[in-house]
Parts: structure tokens; C-alpha cells; sequence
């Protein structure tokens, strides 16, 4: 392409600090070095971990940042060293790296990586490195990502190469938000035929949690949230039965046992509240009942009483749903493509990267389960 080794200046939205809107900039995108390519981003969905940095985290070294980590786009350019990617490949960006060498990557009983952004700047969020400036300031890469720009530079080993046939718009949910829930049933709770499950929080992850448990076979399907506007969007996902903890005078894990016999064979916290996380343990029956965390938080100490592991429940946690980011995030293109999980279900809203500010508002408020914003037109 023309712009192949130079500089592109684009339209990108900066939060140059915490709690405040994010502001439409021109930036400078610099061509990517060794390994890395350069994305032009067609489009990204909002998603609640970019809130959580910018209205909880607020760690004042993650920021100026461009936020967005749940993209879809096209490769512009490549660097030196590249060649599982050319110009014009259909791509995901991915904020969980698979190197394919590093220890986690070779196990099986894990997606993490020793590689990317995660390694060393956990709390903050990305990486000292950055191929974005602005004003002449260095811009840092949330996540390793950044998809509220029109262009975006990723190392290889944190790009997903997709079916070319796959819609940006739609599949870009598969960056984050579907995969955490749908992969934290099948792959991390491993829900059986027959089972018992609650989810808790109706999010995006949340309801792709209850994909996860209806794809799997799950019988009893419990949602629950305190907006009981969101049940009927929780049953074209499979849920069939609904709690609103509000309707109650008793914990809802009380609420829950007396519904079950006991407990629920396997629940999923999706909303990332250390008191939930709790309540999901406490629902699941002794013996054999599987709690998994997966709502992103890293605020609060959570809490349990001992007896209640050593009667057999089992309590875990899940990052991107278990999946191996390179190898699930196409397969799971490939799933929607044959229509074997949903994706368009979970858009409520279209806006553009200039309308960010409102689509967050709108998250901030539980108005959407996931606002789509084109970037960059293809």
C-alpha cells in the first residue's frame, strides 16, 4: 500500500486522563518495527474493561492511552520478520498474546503467555512500548490493542488471522466480551449435558456465558441480574429460568439453593464484584459444584470461609474464556460462520468512533449489551 513505511496520521480517541470523556485526536501511527504489523481498524465494539481503566482502575501511569480491545480490521503493512500475515488479510486484534514457545504456551492447561503486554504492567494495563504519539507525546496501547483507532500496531504474535468471509463489525466481539463467556462454560467450567448452571451479571459476557451453557447442554440455565430488562435477552441465549436478587429478602445464594436442591452445579460470575464472586461460590452445591470468576477486577480482596472448599466445591478463574488466543479466536470465527453460536444478537447499538463518548454512557447506564463503532471504512 502507499502508506507502507511511513507515517499515518489518523483519527483515534484519547483518554489523556481518568474520569474524563475521551477526546478525538489526530495521531501519529508509526510503521511497525520487527514482527509487528500495522492494523487498520474497521471496526470495534466497547466493552466494560475499558471502563473499568478509565472510571475504576485510574491507575494515573496507564494514561494517555487509546482505549478499545475488542476490534476487527484489515492488515495495511508489515514489518520485518513477518510472514504469517500479508496486506489485506482479515484480522483480530488479540489483548492475550500466543508466542507458540514460551512454557504457558506449549501447556496445555493454559492460555497465558509470557509475552505482550501483560507480563511486566499488569495494573496499568499496557506495555512501556508504543508505536502511537500525539501533540508530541507518547500515547500509550491499552491492552496491547487500542481499536478506537483508525490504525493500530500489533506484534504478530498478537494478531489473529480470520476466515476473509467473516463480517469486522460482528466478529470483532470475539476479541473479548463472547469468548470470556462462552469459553469460561465449555472450557473452564466444562459444563456437562444435564447440568445445572447460574450465571451471574447479563453483560455481553454474561450472556455469552449462557450460550456457553445452552451449546453445552446445560439443562437448567439460571440468569441473574438486578435489571430485569435484560431476562428476555438472556432467553434467546438459552436461559430459561431468571432471578432478580431484588425480588428477594434472603442472599441469593439462599434463593438459589432452595431452587436446586442444594445448589447449582456450576456457576459463572460475569460482572466482577468481589461479593458476587462470593454468592456464586456459596450457590453451588457441595460435593462437586464448580464456581468460576470472570468478571475483570482488580480492586477488592475476595473472600470465602475454608469449609466451604473443603466440601468439595472447586472455585476458579478464567481469562478470555480459556481460549488459546491465535488458534480459539478463529475457530470460534469459523462457529459464527456456520452458525453455531450467536453474534449479532448481542448488538444493540451502531454508532462511530466520534459518537465513543455516548456509547460508553450508554454501557455506563446498562442501556446496551455491546455498542459496535465503526472506525475506519473498508
Amino acid at each position: 500500500m502507499a502508506t507502507a513505511g511511513k507515517v499515518i496520521k489518523c483519527k483515534a480517541a484519547v483518554a489523556w486522563e481518568p474520569n474524563k470523556p475521551l477526546v478525538i485526536e489526530e495521531i501519529e501511527v508509526a510503521p511497525p518495527q520487527a514482527n509487528e504489523v500495522r492494523i487498520k481498524i474497521v471496526a470495534t465494539g466497547v466493552c466494560h474493561t475499558d471502563l473499568y481503566h478509565l472510571f475504576e482502575g485510574k491507575n494515573k501511569d496507564g494514561f494517555p492511552a487509546v482505549l478499545g480491545h475488542e476490534g476487527g480490521g484489515i492488515i495495511e503493512s508489515v514489518g520485518p520478520g513477518v510472514t504469517e500475515f500479508q496486506p489485506g488479510d482479515k484480522v483480530i486484534p488479540l489483548f492475550i498474546s500466543q508466542c507458540g514457545d514460551c512454557r504457558f504456551c506449549k501447556s496445555p492447561k493454559t492460555n497465558q503467555c509470557e509475552h505482550g503486554w501483560a507480563a511486566d504492567r499488569y495494573d496499568v494495563m499496557s506495555s512501556v512500548d508504543s508505536r502511537f504519539t500525539c501533540r508530541g507525546k507518547k500515547i500509550l496501547q491499552f491492552m496491547g490493542t487500542s481499536t478506537f483507532s483508525e490504525y493500530t500496531v500489533m506484534n504478530q504474535i498478537a494478531v489473529a488471522k480470520i476466515d476473509p468471509a467473516a463480517p469486522l463489525d460482528k466478529v470483532c466481539l470475539l476479541g473479548c466480551g463472547v469468548c470470556t463467556g462462552y469459553g469460561a462454560a465449555v472450557n473452564t467450567a466444562q459444563v456437562e449435558p444435564g447440568s445445572t448452571c447460574a450465571v451471574f451479571g447479563l453483560g455481553a459476557v454474561g450472556l455469552a456465558a449462557v450460550m456457553g451453557c445452552y451449546v453445552a447442554g446445560a439443562k437448567r440455565i439460571i440468569a441473574i441480574d438486578i435489571n430485569p430488562e435484560k431476562f428476555e435477552k438472556a432467553r434467546v441465549f438459552g436461559a430459561n429460568e431468571f432471578v432478580n436478587p431484588k425480588d428477594h429478602n434472603k442472599p441469593i445464594n439462599e434463593v438459589l439453593s432452595e431452587m436446586t436442591n442444594g445448589g447449582v452445579d456450576y456457576s459463572l460470575e460475569c460482572c466482577g464484584n468481589v461479593g458476587v464472586m462470593r454468592s456464586a461460590l456459596e450457590a453451588c452445591v457441595k460435593g462437586w459444584g464448580v464456581a468460576v470468576i470472570v468478571g475483570w477486577t482488580d480492586m477488592h480482596d475476595f473472600a470465602a470461609r475454608p469449609i466451604q472448599l473443603i466440601a468439595g466445591r472447586t472455585w476458579k478463574g478464567s481469562l478470555f474464556g480459556g481460549f488459546k488466543s491465535k488458534d480459539g479466536v478463529p475457530e470460534m470465527v469459523k462457529a459464527y460462520l456456520n452458525k453455531k453460536i450467536k453474534l449479532d444478537e448481542f448488538v444493540t447499538h451502531n454508532m462511530t468512533l466520534a459518537q465513543v463518548n455516548n456509547a460508553i454512557e450508554l454501557m455506563k447506564h446498562g442501556k446496551c449489551i455491546r455498542t459496535v463503532l465503526s472506525v475506519a471504512p473498508q
